[in-house]
């Protein structure tokens, strides 16, 4: 799969859809997704290019147990299309 502004930009819409918020921060820390304050949050690190965030946050997202129906049409069909892309 190619990680490019596109590919992050849709993961980023994606998590939006699903009720997180996705910060970037600098720091050395392991970006993961955590419960701030009753919100859930996804947070990579700032310093990562491009690919490293969508890498990050599809890693994440493959983790996250959501319900599908609360993504829009494209995000759904972008999400579905990621286990084959990923072989």
């Amino acid at each position: 799969m190619k990680f490019s502004k596109s590919t992050l930009n849709k993961l980023e819409t994606i998590y939006q859809e699903i009720g997180y918020k996705v910060r970037y921060e600098k720091g050395t820390f392991q970006s993961n997704n955590c419960i701030v304050e009753e919100e859930n949050v996804v947070v990579i690190n700032k310093f990562f290019d491009t690919e490293g965030r969508a890498q990050t946050l599809l890693d994440i997202l493959m983790k996250l147990d959501f319900e599908e129906s609360s993504l829009s049409k494209q995000s759904l069909n972008f999400f579905r299309k990621i286990p084959r892309q990923l072989e």
